[in-house]
């Protein structure tokens, strides 16, 4: 089956559960506010220097604030031979209203 270019914070946490990484690529003073439990952070301008230490035969769920970063991180990887990469639509923004209303929102 195909990965998707981009899922829903839903779909994201099915695949979480499956055993996905999910890959923050916000700057440390976003995480700082709020974060994903379990999340691999690597700043977006850190990823072509980072891309070895990244998986490239698991399930890579890349998310930022409102999910414009992590799609063009999402199409960089795919660009460079990652095959199972997905965005995650609308960021942490969307997670903390859907998923986890602990989180800060910013």
């Amino acid at each position: 089956m195909e990965t998707p270019l981009e899922i829903d914070v839903m779909t994201a946490v099915d695949q979480l559960r499956s055993g996905a990484l999910l890959l923050d690529v916000r700057e440390p003073h976003e995480v700082a506010l709020c974060a994903i439990a379990g999340s691999q952070r690597i700043p977006m301008q850190q990823i072509p220097a980072q891309m070895g230490a990244l998986p490239r035969d698991q399930l890579i769920l890349v998310h930022c604030h409102h999910g414009g970063r992590s799609m063009r991180v999402t199409q960089f990887l795919r660009a460079n031979g990652f095959t199972q990469v997905s965005n995650v639509a609308g960021g942490i923004d969307t997670w903390a209203e859907l998923i986890d209303p602990t989180l800060a929102r910013y």
